[in-house]
């Protein structure tokens, strides 16, 4: 199985991606991992423009990683317990994760994958948003597996 977490985001604290590196780690055990960070300078000119200019650069910088299984990060995204989580990683070889830009996804992006979730209906910053879904990454992979990490 192949996983990859797409974000938009500026270099972060050393804590946090400690934290995720360890995370990526455990995963690494049951699944290839791999964080791909997407910011460039289009999106930082794009994100002072406007919400419509942010939106549309994170869709440019998205699109073309949208191959296999896509699942959206999205506060308006459907609610799952980790159980209903761990049900991604039933079917499917090549998930991506996208975690949408300061302004979130417009509706197109959100159109061309295949599941919108929400980690909760609070606002994250990207590395914390990011932490969470790789605990639950690890979650979902060790409820598969009968690990005993969940419990």
């Amino acid at each position: 199985m192949n996983i990859k977490v797409f974000s938009i985001e500026k270099s972060g604290d050393g804590h946090i991606d400690a934290l995720n590196k360890e995370f990526m780690k455990m995963i690494s055990k049951n699944a290839s991992i791999e964080d791909v960070v997407l910011f460039n300078k289009s999106i930082a000119k794009a994100q002072i423009k406007g919400v419509k200019e942010a939106k549309e650069s994170y869709t440019k910088v998205y699109v073309p990683h949208l191959k296999g299984y896509n699942i959206a990060l999205d506060v308006e995204g459907k609610q799952c317990d980790s159980f209903q989580f761990s049900k991604i990683f039933d079917n499917e070889i090549n998930i991506n994760f996208f975690i949408g830009g300061a302004f979130g996804f417009n509706k197109e992006f959100l159109e061309k994958t295949q599941k919108v979730i929400s980690l909760s209906r609070l606002t994250f910053a990207h590395k914390i948003a990011k932490t969470v879904l790789y605990e639950q990454i690890y979650r979902g992979l060790c409820i598969k597996n009968n690990h005993p990490y969940h419990k």
